[in-house]
This record gives structure tokens, C-alpha cells and sequence, in this order.
């Protein structure tokens, strides 16, 4: 792909840090050298959110003809190019609140952003965060992002990755009851989990990616003294992957092998539930000082197994943080970069 990829960004919820860290992103000249970002969110937040981050950035409304549209884009470094949903009332509004009307707004841009991708609009989707309570608030009954893009696109199997640099992590289940989490441990999810991790390693161009499977139970079961799914659901699907011609092993101790991906044996851990997964990306990633500042949020979220490409910053909407300007732009702009990276492939 020589031209620059359309990048729609759905601004989450606008009471929390979403369209901060956008504009902070879009602020960069070098994000405007590799595509061309398109916001997808309220004009009057977007304008809001650029007085709070401090940037001197103009706006260009893309509506045309009472449309919503990408093609009435500038594109241009040093005007943000927004998509106007209409739905803030700004003199109402409060950051950091959990309203079930913010929880609508972040709902349509998501359906808007998913509808230009289907349609072929735009290239790849990026996400800003939501709050899960106001989404379904509103009446819309979804555990997070990842399920609300697998109804809209009707996608049966899908897979969450976390992504910060050469360190990645798939899931075999996510936005579920620990108890349930245990329950979804089964040979077919997570043979499908090890090919989709495989796929998406190899549209990274990584050739015959090692692909490490962490067992679920403490020392991955011990030889079934500490439980027995991995004798009869995880090393089973490894096997069958491995037919498949895929370089998968396991099942791994889930106490260590998160570091060895880490310092690069393998190119991909999958783990058993979300925060097997989360908490050894977060704690690499995640730093937060003395002073009670997060000096660094570094990963992505991917959803693999879409029609259409979704990246997204991994952290929440920080209500605590919202409104004031000091909230961490760097995983948005990992999130942006790895969508354009993605549409290249």
C-alpha cells in the first residue's frame, strides 16, 4: 500500500480520556506521514478535548450533505478531520461521571466506525476507551469493545491480543466470570485461538512464529495434581495445532513462560483467561510512579478474527484523570501506528 490508509477513531466515552489522547496523537506530524486519521465523535467534545490536552490543532467537520462521511476529509497535520455524531450537550456535561447518555454516545461511534469500515470508507479502526457500566446503562447489553465489533460484523470466533513492541498475548477467554473462565478451557476454542494467533503473526511477517500455550492450573497442572485441563483440553489442542503445521508448544507454566516471550523465546503467549493475559502485558507495559503518574502505558489491544482491522489503546476511560490534561497518549499513538501497520499487510 503506497497511499496513506484512512484510519477511523472512535472517541469512547466522552466523559472520560478518549478524546484527549486522541487529539494528544493526532498532535504528532509523523502520525499524518503514515495515514489519515478520521475521529469519529461529537465536534463540540473534539473542540473541548483540544483546549484540555493544550495543542493548537483546528477541526474540520467531514459531514457532507447531511451525510456522515470520510470524504470530506483534509487530512492535513494541524487539523483534526472529525466525523460529527451530534449527540453532547456540553452544557450538561460532565467528565469523569458515569452517565448512561455518555454510554449511548460511545455506543454510536463505535456502530458508525464499524459501518464506514464494512462499507469500505476507511482502512482500519482504532478505539478509545468505554465505560462498560454507562454502555449498558444505556441499553446496550455488551461485555466490552471486542463483543460489540463480533455482533456488528457477525463474527462467530474472535480473539483478543495484547500487543506492546515483540511481546504478545492471545486469550482464550475474556469478559467472563473466573468460574466460567475455567469452564471455556476446551480443545476446539483454543485450537482456534493458536490459528488465529498464527495468522496474525504471520500477516506481521514473522515467519513460522513460535507460539507458547500457558497451561491454566498452577505449575500447568503439575501432571495432574493440581488439576487435570491441561492433560485433557490444552495439550490435546497443541497437538492438533502442530499437525496443522503450527509451531505451537505447551502447556506452559504460567508463572514463567510470560517472561520467556518476553525476553523473545516465543512470539506470542496464549493465555487461558483474561487476567492470566493482561496482568503479565500490563505489568511490562504499565508503569506507575512515585508521584502517582502512569510515566508509561505502553500496549495494544487487537481483535483478531474481524472482517476489518480494530486496534485499541489498552487501558480504561480514567475517569480520575479526565478533563484535566495530563492523561498518557502513548498507547493511542501504538494503537494508530499498529492499524496502519495492519492495512499494509
Amino acid at each position: 500500500m503506497t497511499k496513506r490508509p484512512v484510519i477511523g477513531i472512535s472517541a469512547g466515552d466522552p466523559a472520560g480520556i478518549g478524546p484527549e489522547v486522541i487529539v494528544k496523537a493526532l498532535a504528532l506530524k509523523e502520525i499524518y506521514d503514515l495515514c489519515k486519521p478520521l475521529v469519529i465523535s461529537d465536534f463540540d467534545i473534539m473542540r473541548d478535548a483540544i483546549k484540555i490536552a493544550n495543542v493548537g490543532l483546528g477541526l474540520n467537520r467531514t459531514n457532507t450533505d447531511m451525510l456522515l462521511s470520510a470524504k470530506g476529509g483534509l487530512y492535513k497535520a494541524g487539523t483534526i478531520d472529525v466525523l460529527d455524531i451530534k449527540n453532547v450537550d456540553m452544557e450538561n456535561h460532565i467528565y469523569g461521571k458515569i452517565e448512561a447518555k455518555n454510554g449511548k454516545s460511545a455506543f454510536e461511534y463505535i456502530k458508525k466506525v464499524i459501518e464506514l469500515a464494512l462499507a469500505g470508507e476507511i482502512d482500519a479502526t482504532v478505539t478509545a476507551p468505554i465505560h462498560k457500566e454507562a454502555l449498558n446503562l444505556a441499553g446496550f447489553h455488551y461485555a466490552g469493545h471486542t463483543e460489540i465489533y463480533s455482533d456488528l460484523t457477525k463474527t462467530k470466533d474472535y480473539v483478543m491480543m495484547l500487543v506492546d513492541d515483540n511481546f504478545r498475548i492471545a486469550h482464550v477467554s475474556t469478559h467472563v466470570s473466573m468460574r466460567e473462565a475455567c469452564d471455556l478451557v476446551k480443545k476446539n476454542r483454543i485450537i482456534k485461538v493458536i490459528k488465529l494467533t498464527n495468522e496474525m503473526l504471520n500477516r506481521l511477517d514473522i515467519e513460522n512464529p513460535r507460539i507458547a500455550v500457558s497451561g491454566l492450573n498452577p505449575h500447568a497442572g503439575e501432571g495432574g495434581l493440581f488439576g487435570d485441563e491441561e492433560i485433557k483440553e490444552i495439550v490435546p489442542a497443541i497437538e492438533s495445532a502442530k499437525k496443522l503445521g503450527i509451531n505451537a508448544n505447551g502447556a506452559f507454566s504460567p508463572d514463567t513462560i510470560f517472561s520467556r516471550a518476553k525476553g523473545g523465546e516465543f512470539d506470542a503467549v496464549v493465555a487461558m483467561y483474561h487476567d492470566q493475559g493482561h496482568v503479565a502485558l500490563k505489568t511490562a507495559g504499565f508503569v506507575y510512579d512515585k508521584d502517582g503518574k502512569w510515566s508509561s502505558i505502553s500496549g495494544v489491544n487487537v481483535t483478531l478474527g474481524l472482517p476489518i482491522i480494530r486496534t485499541s489503546v489498552d487501558h480504561g476511560v480514567a475517569f480520575d484523570k479526565a478533563g484535566i490534561g495530563i492523561a498518557n497518549p502513548q498507547s493511542m499513538i501504538q494503537a494508530i501506528k499498529l492499524a496502519v501497520r495492519l492495512c499494509k499487510r
